[in-house]
């Protein structure tokens, strides 16, 4: 993964799935920012808008305006989109 490149996990308290991403992540040492969902109806709006799902985790991936975002639950999807980068 690029240096400049950020990762935000799009997640909600209580997700067994969202804090699996978050661990894998904080194993390889890849820094991330959390958007909570919880209670936050429109930030699933937000979500729906960009991706057409409603669920967590949704994981974004780029730099800029240009984002890679796993939507698809299961860490080989987030492992692959990685090692494209």
């Amino acid at each position: 993964m690029a240096e400049n490149q950020s990762i935000v996990v799009w997640s909600k308290q209580g997700c067994s799935y969202c804090n699996e991403v978050k661990t894998y992540l904080e194993e390889k040492g890849l820094s991330y920012q959390t958007i909570d969902v919880t209670e936050n109806d429109d930030r699933r709006d937000i979500l729906e808008a960009k991706y057409g799902v409603r669920h967590v985790p949704v994981v974004e991936i780029g730099q800029g305006n240009a984002y890679e975002a796993v939507t698809e639950v299961g860490i080989q999807h987030l492992e692959k989109v990685l090692a494209n980068d």
